[in-house]
């Protein structure tokens, strides 16, 4: 007696995985939020011959044979309109690289699911991926006719869907086709609009989003992407988002944009007070919780930035990340260590600043004497981040000389180094501990092959001109060297104060003083104080020269170099 479908559907769910098709989004966030849809499943006999397709193309996947799966399974989503099988043939066409099947299978599962927006998705990206625009603009179209009478909130998704798509001509001709018929609907010019700007047609953009806004006055999507238009010329975005807001008072997603752009365009305090006039009236909104707060940390008010970021914390939010990130920052400048190394783990990885909090957390670490930790935490980014190997090596010598153990954090760059020896950052990380370690050859070998490797290695330079003035040897080309650091980076302190040294050494005390003077502004740093300091007793005005090293030792009384100049001159 043949088995009926309840034995297929058993069949299906322990030998069918879920694998995901091709990657792309729904149309919109409810759609995503959706459970996968429930299609009526056709009511199919395991007969033999099915049996025997379905085995035979698990078996081929199963050894590698792709190929071979892909075409038992399209053969079987036909026999059985099973849109499981369908999905599954899909999925593997497309990985074994067989677009012509791919779509096809594609299309048998959006025929059999019609009710999937998943299954739509993945035959269009197939049928984009095969220049198919007249093939996807009637699909697209058949969607669009059945939404009615809610066509235009059809086009807005079905534009965004297109939007994405990396052949930006392609997803114009598209929308073009498909918008035709609704030109007296303002989404099609919107969608036309969206098109237009993807191509970098700005004229065209303006005048689709006029016509858009002519249907549609009050529309804020149009209002802000022809605000967005003008962002090469600030105030011009800034006064069209003033006018339209104006005219619109109740436009809130408007109002946030030009909130927005008067912080493009600098003008931070009207900026803060539209926010906050935005927050009075709707306090607990995440994403004007978190413009203010970044606005207060702009202005230097972390406390207040701190309240806003704290009060964020529980709500949804989808920058929740970018919230513990400044939490970690705040906590971290205010000397509650723990507290930000917390923040800087709630840091999902893969997100805009987990690199940075992962780093921030080992250097926390190691500051507060818990080098172990912050090794281990650098091993393990280490080992989950292969591409930024040679930056954690850097970051775990750094770890050991805030241990004192430099020559540990030079052997582990070293060996690095092996492995990488023409990354000038690392070539100038090793010198700098050579140099530590009295290895001078060293340091001057790694610092020219820096250079010769990056040729605009502003601080390979200076490293190496104020190696040979601190010996005191080669001073024309320590000079020179110097000079080249000056023309990359003219204002960097390090440098002006080796411009100082080198002059020093030179015997021009006067210039001496001035560059340094100038280092010391810039950078209140106890090595140029140190270099000040001496400058200044060589000149005769030991009282002047004593207060400059003094009032370095209150920041910085432990420093090595200050305390040693100290004591050369006041022995």
């Amino acid at each position: 007696m043949p088995y009926k479908r309840s034995f297929i559907a058993v069949m299906l769910a322990a030998l069918l995985s879920p694998m995901p098709v091709f990657a792309v989004d729904d149309m919109t966030p409810e759609a995503s939020e959706a459970k996968e849809s429930t299609a009526a499943l056709p009511a199919q006999e395991l007969t033999p011959k099915v049996l025997y397709q379905f085995l035979l193309a698990e078996i081929a996947f199963a050894r590698g044979q792709s190929g071979v799966a892909a075409a038992a399974y399209t053969e079987l989503a036909k026999t059985t309109r099973d849109p499981r099988i369908a999905r599954r043939a899909a999925g593997i066409a497309y990985y074994s690289r067989q677009p012509q099947l791919a779509v096809e299978a594609a299309q048998l599962w959006a025929e059999s699911d019609p009710s999937s927006v998943e299954a739509k998705q993945a035959y269009w990206v197939q049928l984009a991926s095969l220049g198919k625009t007249d093939q996807l603009a009637e699909s697209m179209a058949k969607v669009i006719t059945a939404e009615a009478p809610q066509q235009g909130p059809a086009l807005i998704q079905l534009g965004r869907l297109l939007a994405r798509s990396e052949d930006k001509k392609m997803a114009a001709r598209v929308v073009e086709k498909i918008t035709a018929p609704y030109l007296l609907l303002p989404e099609a010019h919107f969608v036309r609009a969206q098109a237009a700007y993807g191509l970098g047609d700005n004229d065209l953009t303006g005048k689709e989003l006029d016509m858009a806004l002519a249907l549609k006055p009050d529309w804020e999507p149009a209002a802000i992407l022809k605000a967005q238009l003008m962002m090469a010329d600030p105030k011009a975005s800034i006064d069209a988002l003033a006018a339209f807001v104006k005219q619109h008072p109740n436009a809130r997603e408007a109002r946030i944009a030009y909130a927005r752009a008067l912080i493009e365009g600098k003008r931070y305090d009207e900026a803060r007070a539209e926010f906050s006039s935005m927050l009075a009236a709707d306090p607990e909104r995440p994403d004007l919780l978190y413009s203010t707060a970044l606005l207060s940390l702009q202005s230097g008010d972390a406390k207040t930035a701190e309240k806003y970021l704290q009060s964020i914390l529980g709500k949804q939010f989808a920058e929740m990340d970018s919230v513990h990130f400044y939490l970690g920052q705040i906590a971290e400048e205010s000397g509650r260590v723990q507290e930000a190394i917390d923040h800087y783990d709630a840091v999902a990885a893969e997100t805009q600043h987990f690199m940075q909090a992962q780093t921030r957390a080992a250097s926390a670490q190691a500051r507060t004497g818990q080098q172990a930790a912050a090794l281990e935490r650098l091993r393990a980014l280490e080992l989950a981040m292969p591409k930024e190997r040679n930056s954690m090596r850097i970051m775990q010598a750094q770890v050991l000389a805030s241990g004192g153990d430099y020559d540990a954090g030079y052997k582990l760059l070293a060996t690095a180094l092996q492995g990488s020896p023409d990354d000038p950052d690392l070539l100038y990380e090793t010198a700098m501990y050579a140099e530590r370690l009295g290895k001078v050859d060293v340091l001057e070998r790694h610092l020219r092959r820096a250079i010769k490797l990056k040729p605009d290695f502003a601080h390979a330079y200076n490293a190496l001109g104020y190696s040979l003035a601190d010996r005191n040897q080669n001073l024309d080309e320590a000079n020179a060297l110097i000079d080249k650091a000056l023309t990359l980076q003219p204002d960097d302190p390090a440098i002006l104060d080796s411009k100082g040294w080198v002059s020093y050494r030179r015997g021009d005390l006067a210039a001496a003083e001035a560059l340094l003077q100038k280092a010391l502004a810039v950078r209140t740093d106890p090595e140029i104080a140190a270099h000040l300091g001496e400058v200044q007793w060589r000149m005769g005005r030991e009282a002047e020269a004593k207060k400059t090293w003094n009032d370095a030792l209150k920041a910085a009384p432990g420093n090595v170099v200050l305390n040693g100049t100290i004591k050369r001159f006041q022995q």
